[in-house]
Formats: structure tokens, C-alpha cells, sequence
């Protein structure tokens, strides 16, 4: 080992040899803390949408459509936010993003409408689709080859703390009266710490080289070497079949040179795993009321359940550089698919738990996996863009899924509503297979 800078290396290749130090830890944290207060925020929606269907008497497709209004603005907002970070910056627009859904979630405490309630929802989306892919390829870019997928996946394990979080204030706090305006109060956090993100963490070092600005590059990983020694064992390159040659920059670029087989499966993967997840977890305390649960049991076993998604982040960060990224993805996958089967056709308490709890690991940590090959799909250059694409394309499906779901329960219950989902779920672990796979690789520049 050696703590000897290489002038000659680029920025890149530098932060790709270092050992996981304090400034890595910083990284990680402040996006991970932003991630949490997203997830905090989608969460408390599946709560607030069963109070407010007691309180407001809304009919089935009104509830519905408070929630996807919200993805209808997370899949514009996702496309956009990604094109935006390729141009401005990761750090920038992660913050941005962060200060629009924090103060229209505030907002939302104030409404005394479903009119005014959609409008807010739809600004919340677009803020929180900007931010997931930014903040995925931000802490990506910063994290060294070895180990790259395995903090991705812990990234993406902060949703299960913003979850819980939400299960939480869902549990206390929803049922009070008016407590879902206190919950969406506690949703406006984001706001304030978006200061934070846009002052207190350095911008990405890899755009930074890849805009021109290499003495600002160079100063930031300065600042990670300084923390800790530089690994002298070599990082292997992309394959060449694994970067395809091509100089388009924005969405063309994500079809040019080869791209397009790794975009289509890409994008087949975030819609299946959108419509399944989205379209089981913001219904599963509905679903539970409509079984004769009251509210407040209902929200007590999703607590639960939702606390099942820390093992299962846990057990695919440990995978993901063990087995590699298609092969975790697709074993998660399948188990969502087993695990919704079950949940479906559930009738004790003690099943509905299990089979509940087996879905939120298997699935979550489909997400995280999902989340680590997403970035490392596409060259620096479009790598936001790529991300931010793919999820937009999947928040297609989280739009019709909440439509979807009341819809099929009515005609079928639950059995019906879980084997499509469970059906969605195995189509994207045979698309799994079709993704790149860089486990301890280079990113391509």
C-alpha cells in the first residue's frame, strides 16, 4: 500500500484504488440521509391515503389517483433530473430536487381538497424522481470499483429507514386527529436539508474530469486521498463489449453505439419491479382494512413487514460483490415472485406476516441491486441521464399500478392482484440477465 498520489493517473482511476475512508463515509451518509426522507415521504402516502379514504369518503379511484398523480411527476421529474445532472452537476441538482418535494410536501398539510392535494402530490414526484437517480450515480461515482455495488445497495438500504420511519409516524401520528396534516408537516424535513446537501458534500470528481475541469477534479480527490491510503492493486477496465463506443451525449446516446439492448433491459426491469412494488406496498394497509383489520392494526403489521427490508438490503450488499449484479438481482427477484404468490393467498395473521415480511426482503433487496447496475449501465457522460431515463420509464408502471390494484381487487381480491405482480416479477428477473455485469470494474468514462 502507498499513500503516494500518482500526478499522471486521472482523477477517476484515482478514487477507483482507494480504500473506503471518513470522506467516502460523508458521501454516502449526506445522500443516504435524503434518501431515507424520500423513501419517509412515498411511505407516508400508503398511510395518509387510508385515513384520508375514512375521513374525505373518497371513492376507490380517487384514492388511486392520489397516488399516482405523484408518479406521473416522478417519471418526468426522473427524466428531467438526470439530463439535468449530466449539465449542471450531480451535487446541484440533488439539492434542488430535495427543496421542491420538501416544501410541497409541507404544503400539503395546509390542503382542504382532493384538488389541491393532486396538484401538491404531482410536485412532490417531480422533485423526488429527480433526486433517486442523481443521488444513486452521485454516491456511484464517488465509490471505489471493489466495493462500488455493495454502497449502492447500502444507498438504496437508507429507503428501509425512511420506510420504517414512515410506518411509524403512520402508526402514532395518522390516526390523531388531523394526523395526517402533522404527517405531512414532518415530510417538509427534506427542505431544510437540502442546505445541507448543496453545502456540505463535494461534487462528483468523475464529472467534474469529464466537463474539463480537471483541477477541480483533481482537488476533490484530493481531499478522499488525503483520508486514506491508495490501494496499489490494479482496477481491470470495462470490456470493450461492456462500454460501447459512441460520442452522443443525452437521450440518443442512450440507444447509439450498442447501447440499445442494455437500454430496452434495462427499462423492462424498472417497469416490472415499479409495478409490483408500488402496486403491493402503498395498498398493503388498504388491503389489510378491507380484510377487517381497523387502521390502527393494519398500520402495526405494515410496520412490521416494512422492517423486513433491512435484512434483505443487508443480505444483497453482501451478495452483489460475492455473486455479482445479475445474479443477485435475478435471485431476489424470483423470490419477490414466490413470496407475492404466497402473500396473495395469505389468511392467518401469522401468514399474512411471514409471507409479508418474505415480499419486503426479497423485494427490497431486488431494489438495491437494481439501483447499483442502473449507473454502471452508461458512460459518465450520460450516466445521470441513463438512470434518470430508466426510472422515468419505470414510474410509468408505478402510475398504473395504484389504478391497477383497486381495480383487480374488486374483480378477483388479493390472489388475483399478487400473481400479476408476482408474474410482473419474474419477467424482470429474466430481463436481469440481459444487463451489464461490472462487479469490481472500472466504470466507463
Amino acid at each position: 500500500m502507498t499513500s503516494l498520489r500518482e500526478p499522471t493517473t486521472s482523477p477517476s482511476s484515482r478514487l477507483d484504488r482507494l480504500r473506503f475512508n471518513r470522506e467516502h463515509g460523508r458521501v454516502l451518509t449526506g445522500s443516504g440521509v435524503g434518501w431515507a426522507l424520500d423513501a419517509m415521504d412515498v411511505g407516508l402516502i400508503s398511510f395518509i391515503i387510508a385515513a384520508l379514504a375514512v375521513e374525505w369518503g373518497l371513492a376507490p379511484h380517487e384514492t388511486g389517483w392520489i397516488t399516482s398523480v405523484g408518479f406521473i411527476g416522478m417519471a418526468i421529474g426522473a427524466s428531467l433530473g438526470g439530463l439535468l445532472a449530466d449539465r449542471l452537476g450531480r451535487r446541484q441538482v440533488f439539492a434542488i430536487t430535495l427543496l421542491v418535494y420538501g416544501v410541497a410536501t409541507g404544503a400539503s398539510a395546509l390542503v382542504g381538497g382532493v384538488g389541491a392535494l393532486l396538484v401538491l402530490r404531482f410536485l412532490v414526484g417531480l422533485g423526488l424522481g429527480s433526486e433517486l437517480p442523481v443521488a444513486s450515480t452521485y454516491v456511484s461515482e464517488f465509490a471505489p470499483a471493489r466495493i462500488r455495488g455493495r454502497l449502492v445497495v447500502i444507498l438504496e438500504a437508507f429507503w428501509a429507514v425512511g420506510w420504517t420511519a414512515s410506518a411509524v409516524i403512520g402508526y402514532f401520528v395518522v390516526p390523531l386527529e388531523n394526523g395526517w396534516r402533522w404527517a405531512f408537516a414532518l415530510g417538509a424535513i427534506p427542505a431544510a436539508y437540502a442546505l445541507v446537501v448543496r453545502w456540505g458534500l463535494p461534487e462528483s470528481a468523475r464529472w467534474l474530469e469529464r466537463r474539463g475541469r480537471i483541477a477541480e477534479a483533481d482537488a476533490v480527490v484530493r481531499r478522499f486521498e488525503d483520508a486514506a491510503p491508495i490501494d496499489a492493486a490494479p482496477v481491470a477496465e470495462p470490456e470493450p463489449e461492456e462500454a460501447p463506443a459512441s460520442t452522443a451525449t443525452g437521450f440518443r446516446a442512450l440507444f447509439a453505439g450498442g447501447m440499445a439492448r442494455r437500454t430496452g433491459a434495462l427499462w423492462l426491469v424498472w417497469f416490472c419491479v415499479n409495478f409490483s412494488y408500488y402496486g403491493a406496498f402503498i395498498w398493503i394497509p388498504t388491503i389489510l382494512v378491507s380484510r377487517g383489520f381497523d387502521l390502527v392494526t393494519s398500520f402495526g403489521y405494515t410496520l412490521i413487514i416494512t422492517l423486513a427490508q433491512l435484512p434483505g438490503y443487508a443480505v444483497a450488499a453482501w451478495l452483489i460483490e460475492t455473486w455479482g449484479r445479475r445474479a443477485t438481482l435475478s435471485a431476489f427477484l424470483v423470490g419477490s415472485a414466490l413470496s407475492a404468490v404466497l402473500f396473495g393467498t395469505a389468511g392467518e395473521v401469522w401468514q399474512i406476516l411471514l409471507f409479508g415480511c418474505l415480499l419486503s426482503f426479497f423485494n427490497l433487496g431486488a431494489w438495491g441491486a437494481l439501483y447499483a447496475v442502473s449507473p454502471e449501465t452508461y458512460p459518465t457522460r450520460v450516466r445521470a441521464t441513463g438512470a434518470g431515463w430508466a426510472a422515468g420509464v419505470g414510474r410509468i408502471a408505478s402510475i398504473l399500478a395504484p389504478l391497477f390494484t383497486p381495480w383487480a381487487l374488486q374483480i378477483g381480491g388479493p390472489p388475483l392482484v399478487f400473481v400479476v405482480f408476482a408474474a410482473f416479477f419474474a419477467i424482470a428477473a429474466a430481463g436481469a440477465w440481459l444487463l451489464p455485469d461490472l462487479k469490481g470494474r472500472a466504470l466507463a468514462s
